[in-house]
């Protein structure tokens, strides 16, 4: 009861056929998987925006008692 057997993938996957149908299913795996890519690629972007530090002008204090 924990995992799908074989059987039941099958039938997952004849019912997807006959929503989609056979056309329109390469074209539903490659939009999922630009979505899934640009996901990552979002979540990487994100964490190195927080992992660099932010890189700010060094004041001089004694620039400004010349």
């Amino acid at each position: 009861m924990g995992s799908f057997s074989i059987f039941h993938w099958l039938i997952v996957l004849a019912v997807v056929v006959l929503l989609f149908g056979t056309k329109k299913l390469p074209n539903v795996g490659k939009d999922l998987g630009a979505a899934i890519r640009g996901f990552k690629d979002g979540m990487k972007g994100e964490q190195d925006k927080a992992d660099k530090p932010e890189s700010g002008r060094v004041i001089d204090a004694d620039h400004d008692k010349k």
